[in-house]
């Protein structure tokens, strides 16, 4: 199995003067599920190299034995300072992509036109798609094969209006996950805030929040099993 795991290149919090980027749970829950399945992973980004770490998610609050692990680790450290430019990658060398979160990729990342073509790539090739919190946000400008968007029916999942205004950021974001995938037509629903919740709805697999991440990955290493 050959895994694209694409990281924001936006670091900036709208206007705030707060740094953002990704979220680093986000990341090395799902980096060691596909590690531990024996997949290849390939790190990659708009920019290329090393993608801002939104510094909030390495607080002691948020770490995890997995986030531990990832800190300890230099080899996945120095792939992570050296990720490839998503305008090289192709979908065609490629089992399956995975967005992880953070509230950068809703800068970059849903108005990417690289981004964007690579997961209509994906899933015109019968491929499974992954994206966790705020991730499925990239999806705004993303069409199915026939034209109409992506999330247009199917049962998704992301970062919840509740879980938005609880870290104070609603009047901040360019847009809200939640109400841009339900303005979309996806038959959004949620778990409690901060809970592990996940859907897949035939090659889309979305997680709610932070939490959610060992258990999107988990889904999507099934989806990719079965595609």
């Amino acid at each position: 199995m050959k895994v694209l795991i694409v990281l924001t290149s936006h670091d900036q919090l709208g206007d705030t003067g707060h740094k953002t980027g990704f979220w680093l749970e986000e990341l090395a829950a799902p980096y060691y599920a596909f590690k531990d399945a024996g997949a290849e992973i390939v790190l990659a980004s708009p920019k290329g190299g090393q993608p801002p770490l939104d510094p909030k998610s390495n607080e002691p609050a948020f770490q995890t034995e997995l986030t531990h692990r990832f800190e300890a680790d230099a080899a996945t450290k120095a792939q992570l300072a050296a990720t490839v430019r998503l305008d090289s990658v192709n979908a065609a060398d490629f089992d399956t992509v995975f967005y992880p979160g953070g509230h950068g990729p809703l800068w970059d990342l849903a108005n990417d036109t690289h981004s964007i073509a690579l997961i209509e790539a994906f899933v015109a090739s019968g491929k499974p798609v992954g994206l966790v919190c705020h991730a499925p946000g990239v999806l705004r400008q993303v069409k199915a094969p026939d034209g109409t968007p992506l999330v247009a029916g199917k049962q998704v999942t992301g970062f919840a209006n509740t879980e938005e205004d609880a870290v104070g950021l609603t009047n901040v974001v360019p847009f809200l996950v939640e109400d841009m995938l339900k303005e979309l037509g996806g038959d959004y629903s949620k778990g409690p805030d901060w809970g592990s919740y996940v859907l897949r709805d035939g090659l889309l697999v979305t997680g709610q929040n932070p939490g959610s991440s060992a258990e999107a990955a988990a889904v999507l290493i099934q989806a990719v099993a079965k595609a």
